[in-house]
């Protein structure tokens, strides 16, 4: 019986050695077979896009401010740089911008998908106030509808309803009664006139969208030729009767018309610049300030020389350019539109 119990104890002692012994046998065995079998699992994914990218990029040249990445297909594809290195020498844009170095001048130039070049090293410098394109005065599209409804809500208060014993004065009758008071015999209001009718009552013209009296002048006046322009139909810049009443008709909701340049539209008060000018969207017409371009700045095209003066007549020429390819986009429209 005591051999027994001794052989049992050795047995369990024996079981013991094994079961102590099994993980560390196990861990320092197997650690590295799997090592061995799955090295290729243990690499990083970063890693691998590194080197797919270092393969299919090898012989692929993106311009500034690009970088070649690997796109879904696992080809090359030239995209805007995602992020320039931090270091710092500055450089002035010929966009009159100050970038931290050269990458993120061209990186920006990608991005905006503008023509940007390096005018020279260090921080731009500030223009002179007088040489600072400033933006015309204009007559927005919300400027001559406010005007409109003033006139319109002045010329409802004298309309008279038919009394029992007399005839009354309608819309119509109000207004052609001013057009004959203020037109002077041709049986058409221009500029001038419209202008005068408008006088005629104070509390209407008072368009206050500038700080000084002269600018708020140029804005009555303007707004009156965007009212003519907006029921003229034969363009004659002068309002017959009918197209006075069809102007400033309760019911007519005058159209929003845009800019067009270059392929692209605009909305009513967008700006863009043109050599040293500024161009504001007003009425679906581009109105531009009339500068003498001096300073040495970056141009649309390369073939335009920057620093080259222009004389008025060249100026206007260019501004008649932007409105002759608004017009021819507006007709293109038309004719789009009747197909």
């Amino acid at each position: 019986r005591t051999g027994t119990n001794s052989s049992a104890l050795l047995k369990f002692l024996e079981i013991a050695d094994l079961l102590a012994r099994l993980p560390s046998r196990r861990t320092s065995r197997a650690a590295p077979t799997l090592r061995a079998e799955f090295g290729e699992f243990f690499d990083t994914k970063k890693e691998k896009e590194l080197q797919s990218k270092s393969k299919v990029c090898a012989n692929v040249f993106c311009g500034a401010g690009r970088e070649c990445a690997v796109n879904e297909k696992g080809e090359p594809s030239c995209l805007c740089i995602e992020t320039c290195k931090p270091h710092k020498s500055s450089v002035c844009g010929s966009n009159a911008k100050t970038y931290r170095n050269h990458c993120e001048l061209h990186r920006d130039a990608c991005l905006t998908g503008l023509k940007i070049q390096v005018a020279h090293d260090g921080h731009c410098q500030e223009k002179k106030t007088e040489q600072a394109a400033a933006s015309p005065v204009v007559c927005y599209a919300a400027d001559r509808n406010e005007l409109r409804s003033r006139v319109i809500q002045w010329l409802q208060t004298e309309i008279v309803p038919d009394g029992w014993f007399a005839k009354g004065s309608n819309f119509s009758d109000i207004l052609l009664k001013y057009f004959k008071s203020y037109d002077n015999g041709d049986s058409q209001l221009d500029s001038s006139e419209l202008l005068k009718f408008i006088q005629h009552n104070e509390s209407v013209v008072e368009l206050q969208s500038y700080a000084d009296q002269e600018s708020n002048k140029l804005l009555r006046s303007l707004c009156v030729d965007a009212l003519i322009e907006l029921s003229d139909d034969n363009a004659d810049w002068k309002l017959s009767f009918d197209e006075f009443l069809n102007c400033l008709k309760p019911g007519f909701n005058p159209p929003e018309k845009k800019c067009a340049l270059e392929d692209e539209t605009y909305e009513d008060g967008a700006e863009t610049q043109v050599e040293c000018n500024r161009c504001v969207c007003a009425c679906g017409n581009w109105v531009c300030t009339a500068m003498t371009c001096t300073d040495k700045m970056a141009t649309v095209d390369d073939s335009t020389d920057a620093g080259a003066e222009m004389t008025e007549e060249e100026w206007n020429l260019r501004v008649a350019e932007l409105n002759k390819h608004q017009e021819t986009v507006e007709k293109m429209k038309g004719s789009t539109k009747e197909a």
